[in-house]
């Protein structure tokens, strides 16, 4: 069967009766899994906690939770308590933000995001396996300490959200899957490489490691919903370009769209938040998301499938109604194969 997740944004001030439809929706139409973050609205566990008490069989993902909000140790405490409650289905994916939420919002110092990074998961494994954590690192000390709970899995599954260099060598090193996000379906194997060759580094092959980018999709026969889809889509990536620091301006310029990106943060330093969506091509909106008729979106998406991907993470566009998000899921449901 394929594999297919999704994701529901936590900023959103999404009503609970649709978290919970869509969770139990695609609960029945077999989707592996439920990913949820948190930026500044709310917090991943909660939310999935409240999802583990209205599904049967999902699992149950933070896409993503950040190494500089908790501490190893409570993120430890947390991702087993989920699976806990959820009788094993908890995924934990981790990833460093940016600075500008780290720095704003969290108030803490972004500083050396790949080795912080580093020192977290080997911690997060020790307390995980049940070990007394005797840790030495350059972020973290901790000493004597042996957790309380034992989680439902042998081995919680860790994906990391990474996007330069050194943080996919760390990924492929370390971690069970990656979680990338605004994937051009034909740059895939390029930006791989890195995750690839450590990877194969560490003994492992390819198939150990989940490809599980998230994915803007709108599936409707509505010519007004897909519009307003691509509308969507255009604002979201000009936000992420404009508004959220370098790293997404840079993944943009990789894939060949440096014109496009300097439109968009010329546009936003100048407060013109329509003029920054307008310098969004047609064809950046059709290489990284999945919008259209049913049809041309599970087409879209066998484009991913083809180019790498072993999990595509369907997300939402802002503002998307439930009924579009359930058609939408029922469009991309996995099928035999």
């Amino acid at each position: 069967m394929q594999r297919i997740a999704l994701t529901f944004s936590s900023r959103d001030n999404n009503d609970d009766r649709d978290l919970i439809a869509v969770a139990q929706a695609a609960d029945r139409l077999g989707y592996e899994s439920f990913w949820t973050g948190e930026s500044w609205g709310r917090d991943a566990f909660t939310v999935l906690t409240m999802l583990a008490c209205n599904t049967e069989r999902i699992k149950l993902g933070t896409g993503i939770v950040t190494v500089y909000s908790r501490t190893p140790g409570l993120i430890a405490q947390s991702i087993a308590s989920l699976d806990c409650i959820s009788e094993g289905r908890a995924i934990l994916g981790l990833g460093t933000s940016g600075r500008i939420v780290i720095e704003d919002w969290h108030g803490v110092k972004f500083d050396h995001p790949v080795s912080r990074t580093r020192e977290y998961i080997e911690i997060v494994r020790m307390a995980l396996a049940g070990e007394r954590v005797n840790y030495d690192g350059r972020f973290y000390q901790l000493q004597r300490f042996r957790m309380g709970v034992q989680p439902v899995q042998e081995r919680i599954p860790i994906y990391v959200a990474s996007l330069g260099q050194r943080n996919l060598e760390l990924t492929g090193e370390l971690a069970d899957g990656w979680l990338p996000i605004w994937t051009h379906y034909a740059k895939l194997p390029e930006i791989k490489e890195p995750l690839v060759s450590a990877l194969t580094a560490t003994g492992r092959q390819p198939g150990a490691m989940t490809t599980a980018p998230q994915i803007l999709c709108c599936a409707s026969e509505d010519k007004e919903t897909v519009g307003n889809a691509f509308r969507q889509a255009r604002a979201h990536m000009a936000f992420y370009i404009g508004g959220m620091g370098q790293y997404y301006y840079d993944l943009f310029c990789r894939y060949g769209y440096q014109s496009e990106g300097d439109a968009v943060r010329r546009a936003w330093a100048e407060g013109d938040r329509g003029a920054a969506a307008e310098s969004i091509s047609d064809e950046m909106v059709d290489s990284i998301t999945a919008i259209g008729n049913p049809d041309e979106c599970r087409q879209k998406m066998e484009r991913f499938r083809d180019h790498g991907v072993d999990m595509p993470i369907v997300a939402f566009p802002h503002g998307t109604e439930r009924e579009t998000m359930l058609s939408t899921l029922e469009a991309l449901a996995p099928v035999n194969g």
